[in-house]
């Protein structure tokens, strides 16, 4: 047994409350340990001076100041008390309602969707027969040929020499 396990039955050894095995490991640990057994011999002192303060008796009148406050305390609501609708929580209900209610009628009309104007037939089939110009359109318009040129530094004239 180790002191760990002598400390939590220690008090069931000194009771006499142990069951016989564990009567004997106790005696047997307090035996080889003298901190277990100073912490024994403490408690057992600790026992006695108790065992010699005098008991103390109730005035006569206790038992009636007793019953006398048990009864003036207000009685407590049971378990499903809180059901019981409380004016508070109606009133919050009822609002909840009407704002509901006032909210879900104030949504605005149906909007209405903006369609472009419709074009003319014939105008829609000039555009299908200018789709090829308008494709070569887009590649000469991102076409830069001057901007892929490397860009050389001017030359430096030569002096008089050519004259």
């Amino acid at each position: 047994m180790n002191c760990e396990h002598m400390q939590e039955q220690m008090i069931a050894y000194l009771d006499g409350k142990a069951a016989p095995a564990a009567r004997r490991q106790a005696q047997e640990h307090l035996a080889a340990c003298p901190a277990c057994r100073e912490r024994a011999e403490q408690f057992s002192a600790l026992w006695r001076a108790l065992d010699e303060v005098p008991g103390l008796s109730p005035s006569p009148s206790f038992d009636a100041a007793v019953r006398q406050r048990v009864a003036a305390e207000p009685h407590r609501a049971g378990l499903w008390a809180w059901l019981t609708p409380s004016p508070r929580l109606a009133l919050a209900a009822t609002a909840l309602v009407v704002f509901s209610v006032w909210l879900s009628s104030q949504r605005p009309g149906p909007q209405p969707i903006a369609f472009p104007a419709p074009q003319s037939i014939e105008a829609e089939f000039s555009m299908i027969q200018d789709l090829p110009v308008l494709e070569d359109y887009d590649v000469v318009a991102s076409f830069d040929a001057l901007g892929e040129l490397p860009v050389q530094p001017p030359a430096a004239p030569q002096g008089n020499a050519e004259r």
